[in-house]
Order: C-alpha cells, then sequence, then structure tokens
C-alpha cells in the first residue's frame, strides 16, 4: 500500500506532516467516533456539541452558542429548531432583554448527555491510550494553547 501524502510542517522536516494537517485529520476521526457513538440517540456530533456547551453554560443566545459550538449562526437557527423539536433544547426570552431569546436544556438535554457520557469518555480514553496522565495535561494544554493563539 502506498505511502499516504501529507503536507509537510517545515522545510527540513519534509517527512513529517505539519500540524495543521494532523489536527484537522484528528478532528475528522473524532467527529466521525463521535457521530458512531451518537448514532443509536439520533444526535449528531454538532448537536451533541451544542448541548455541551449548553450544560455547561446554560441560557446563551443563538450567536453565543454557535460561536461556542464551531457553527455559523444559520446553521445553529436550524441546529436549535432540530433540537427543540426533539425537546433537547427550551427557548425564553431574555428577561433583561425582551429581544433576546436565551436557549437552555431540558431535562432531557440533560439525560441524552448522562446516556452518552461514558460512551464519549471512553472515546477520549482510547484517543489517549497510551499517553501518561501528565502527557495528557500536556496534550489539553497545548491544544488550549493553539487555539487561543489562534482566536
Amino acid at each position: 500500500m502506498p505511502k499516504a501524502v501529507t503536507p509537510t510542517a517545515r522545510q527540513g522536516e519534509k517527512d513529517l506532516p505539519s500540524l495543521l494537517y494532523l489536527v484537522k485529520r484528528t478532528e475528522l476521526v473524532v467527529r466521525a467516533r463521535l457521530d458512531e457513538a451518537l448514532k443509536p440517540s439520533g444526535v449528531t456530533a454538532l448537536q451533541y456539541t451544542a448541548l455541551t456547551v449548553l450544560h455547561r453554560h446554560d441560557g446563551l443566545t443563538a450567536a453565543q452558542l454557535a460561536r461556542s459550538s464551531f457553527v455559523t449562526a444559520q446553521s445553529m437557527a436550524d441546529m436549535v429548531r432540530t433540537l427543540e423539536a426533539c425537546g433537547y433544547v427550551v427557548r425564553r426570552a431574555n428577561p433583561t432583554n425582551r429581544r433576546e431569546l436565551l436557549i437552555g436544556l431540558t431535562e432531557l438535554g440533560r439525560q441524552l448527555l448522562a446516556d452518552h457520557e461514558e460512551p464519549v469518555r471512553e472515546l477520549e480514553r482510547r484517543m489517549t491510550d497510551g499517553l501518561a496522565p501528565t502527557e495528557t495535561a500536556q496534550l489539553r494544554n497545548a491544544l488550549t494553547h493553539a487555539w487561543r493563539q489562534l482566536s
């Protein structure tokens, strides 16, 4: 089988794939595995991500939720309608700004997250299998640093 061709990191490191390539490749496989784990629920990885954001920060506007969930505002509007129709989220008027709707997680949404907590943790454990706890912490810190540098 021929060796896969990947973008290179730097001149002189021509045999090493670039970090950008490695991050994207990892993101794609994580999303595919997450979609597999969530398939029985009918929820996609992107919908699950939005629900986890609401679990940490309940009562966000659609724009805030879109930014934190890595989707466009239009995609989030469609996603919120779908999640609301499934009973996972509710929209309510912001008490400090009546023109603004806040999105909140329902008990059914919380239960969906609880039902998938272990399979998602197992996916993360599988991803970091073979790394020492300190290496996992370093990976988390490095990815957080990279995100902050580009945000």
